[in-house]
């Protein structure tokens, strides 16, 4: 299926770029796309105007495929975000928090491969009926915005595997060749990757987010959001540390969704405020040591993931004892 997700979607490796809210940028987007992945823009809560811009300058970046993350339930425009699509030809489209069953029809008329994000088999199913053409499973790992279920990567691909026929994306907890081995193990097509592009040399993030991610231990983590039913997991710093002792007083949903606004989000990414916005992140944050290109990371991915196989068949090859 490997083979088949590349071709369906013309990439050269199985490899997708999370959407990023309202930090997605051009520059990062056209970098995976030129390394051979699928870069993408998270359109969040901005205008169409301004999604607009961003995909007419990572046009001017790259002659590749790319994709358009809509957030159905998070978006206000998500009507006008589908015709964007439409207008600029975007081949592909994710879509996210929420049916995708009204919007894909539209979007496959016009020959738009659809990849549907799920957290759950009973998600996957019903994604998988209503015409999807990829499915994204996002384990508890990840970043950002996740799923209440509290399903991790190595549970949940098998799983989702298992009950329907559409190649299946891995994401969450996924950074390196290990990760897209695990992944493929599991019975996943391909991975979604979002913490690890933030610390790339093209992502123009600051400085500040890159290096807190380079030295996050494993703990370095937390999820936000338990006691309202809105799970986002984040690095540990003051923001995040204060948003959960307000939890601890009985935080009101209102006052949370503020707190955790894109504003927010803006303040802890682009400006390093830590003070007064967040930085998301996923768990594998504990496994980035460096900052490479984007086409360094996803060549020594590939690399790696190779050679983990093959090592992994050879071993299983010798006489063990169970």
């Amino acid at each position: 299926m490997v083979k088949y997700i590349c071709e369906l979607l013309s990439i050269k490796y199985p490899i997708i770029q999370g959407g990023m809210g309202n930090i997605s940028n051009a520059s990062l987007a056209a970098a995976v796309s030129n390394a051979g992945g699928l870069g993408t823009i998270g359109c969040g809560t901005m205008t169409p105007g301004q999604v607009e811009a961003i995909v007419v300058e990572t046009k001017e970046k790259t002659n590749n495929n790319f994709a358009l993350n809509i957030p159905i339930n998070v978006s206000p425009y998500t009507d006008e975000l589908v015709n964007l699509v439409l207008k600029h030809d975007i081949p592909v489209v994710a879509l996210s928090a929420g049916n995708p069953a009204p919007y894909i029809p539209a979007l496959q008329k016009k020959k738009v491969k659809v990849i549907a994000i799920v957290a759950s088999v009973k998600h996957a199913q019903k994604a998988e009926a209503a015409g999807a053409d990829v499915l994204a499973a996002e384990g508890f790992e990840a970043a950002g915005i996740n799923s209440n279920l509290e399903l991790t990567t190595f549970t949940l691909i098998p799983q989702i595997c298992k009950h329907v026929k559409l190649p299946v994306l891995a994401a969450g907890g996924i950074g390196n060749g290990q990760g897209v081995a695990a992944a493929l193990m599991l019975g996943a097509s391909g991975v979604q990757l979002g913490t690890r592009l933030i610390a790339t040399k093209e992502a123009p993030f600051h400085p500040a987010y890159k290096q807190k991610l380079i030295e996050a231990m494993d703990n370095d983590t937390c999820i936000l959001g338990r006691s309202v039913g809105q799970v986002r997991r984040v690095l540990k710093a003051p923001y995040s540390e204060k948003i959960l002792d307000l939890e601890k007083q009985g935080l009101s949903p209102m006052t949370y969704r503020e707190m955790t606004s894109e504003v927010h989000h803006i303040y802890g990414a682009m400006n390093g405020d830590v003070n007064k916005g967040f930085m998301n992140s996923g768990q594998v944050a504990g496994l980035i040591e460096d900052i490479p290109t984007v086409q360094e990371l996803l060549d020594g991915m590939m690399i790696d993931a190779k050679k983990q196989i093959e090592n992994g068949l050879a071993e299983f090859s010798t006489p063990f004892m169970i």
